[in-house]
């Protein structure tokens, strides 16, 4: 998979008083896409229920570039930036854009898996989520951290 691309459909609620996106729902999206991702490729929640694991974030930043409108087509790109060769540690960077290819917002997420038992990170990580991170589409300029 080169590419993950997610077309988003916004709602009234998703506006602040001037009319765009508020800061807050591009976080909300990204977190959308990340599970339809990893969904997609085998890792559902059902999955990290049954498996006693789950995605933790550690950061989150998103930088604005130019404001979405209620009307704007939005199209999501998804892909992994950074990770450990053991997968145990990772970058995703979702990238807000327009049809036309322009960039609305770049958010980057910092994240790791931890043991929903245990309620701590998760090293070495099961098999299922280094298969299904190995498989995840990548920057241009990935980098294996």
């Amino acid at each position: 998979m080169n590419i993950f691309t997610t077309k988003i459909h916004l709602r009234w609620a998703d506006l602040d008083p001037n009319f765009h996106v508020r800061h807050s729902v591009y976080y909300d999206f990204g977190a959308q896409c990340r599970i339809e991702i990893l969904n997609a490729l085998g890792l559902s929640p059902k999955v990290m229920q049954e498996q006693h694991f789950g995605p933790v974030l550690f950061r989150e930043e998103c930088v604005f570039r130019k404001e979405i409108r209620f009307s704007d087509p939005i199209i999501v790109h998804t892909k992994i930036a950074k990770m450990r060769p053991d997968g145990s540690r990772w970058s995703i960077q979702h990238d807000f854009l327009a049809p036309d290819g322009a960039v609305h917002a770049i958010l980057t997420t910092d994240g790791a898996w931890l043991d929903t038992k245990l309620r701590k990170l998760v090293t070495p990580v099961p098999a299922i989520i280094l298969e299904v991170l190995e498989g995840f589409p990548k920057t241009e300029n990935f980098m294996a951290s």
